[in-house]
């Protein structure tokens, strides 16, 4: 059994027969109450976003998570079809279950979060970085490094980035999967 002083970012809880992961948490303290726990929760296997307070020593419920690494495969009807990278196992996940899912592309790696007590998965993230090249965008100019402007370019995934003015077509960038922002250019 865990208390309220175990709470960490990124912890998943149980909570009400459902699971949600622990986005912000803090204590509040007072001169005459005791002092209570306070927690932002996102849904792990359901839509919510809840805020939830505990009295300071309380009994929580945390789920063992297993975060292993997957291959994107393909992506059809019933969803987005991963492949183990030590057992060569398949599974399938819908779109809501992946973090970032217009960035994916084919034999990219993605990580897995399964639960332990159940084996099923239950949430899927991409790495923090990835390489993509341009597909298409307006012609940069020569110059233009000087202002933080910034234009659309769709990438290799289908997803469309606001990136600098000096990046052409064809190009290879990196990109966070996390706030879909460009990060730098990648030479070759």
């Amino acid at each position: 059994m865990a208390t309220t002083s175990d709470i960490s970012r990124g912890i998943i809880l149980k909570l009400d027969g459902s699971l949600y992961s622990v986005v912000e948490f803090g204590e509040n303290k007072t001169a005459r109450a005791a002092a209570k726990v306070w927690a932002k929760l996102k849904g792990v296997d359901n839509a919510r976003s809840i805020e939830k307070t505990w009295n300071s020593g309380e009994t929580i419920f945390p789920v063992r998570v297993e975060k292993k690494a997957f291959q994107y495969l393909y992506k059809d009807e019933s969803g987005y079809n991963l492949m183990n990278n030590e057992t060569f196992e398949q599974i399938i996940l819908g779109e809501g279950m992946i973090d970032a899912p217009q960035f994916l592309k084919d034999g990219s790696e993605v990580f897995v979060f399964i639960n332990t007590e159940t084996e099923l998965p239950i949430g899927a993230e991409l790495p923090e970085k990835i390489v993509v090249q341009v597909t298409y965008c307006e012609p940069g100019l020569r110059g233009d490094t000087a202002t933080r402007a910034t234009k659309p370019a769709t990438i290799e995934t289908g997803a469309t980035v606001n990136v600098p003015l000096f990046v052409n077509e064809g190009e290879v960038i990196r990109i966070n999967t996390k706030t879909g922002e460009y990060v730098e250019r990648v030479k070759d």
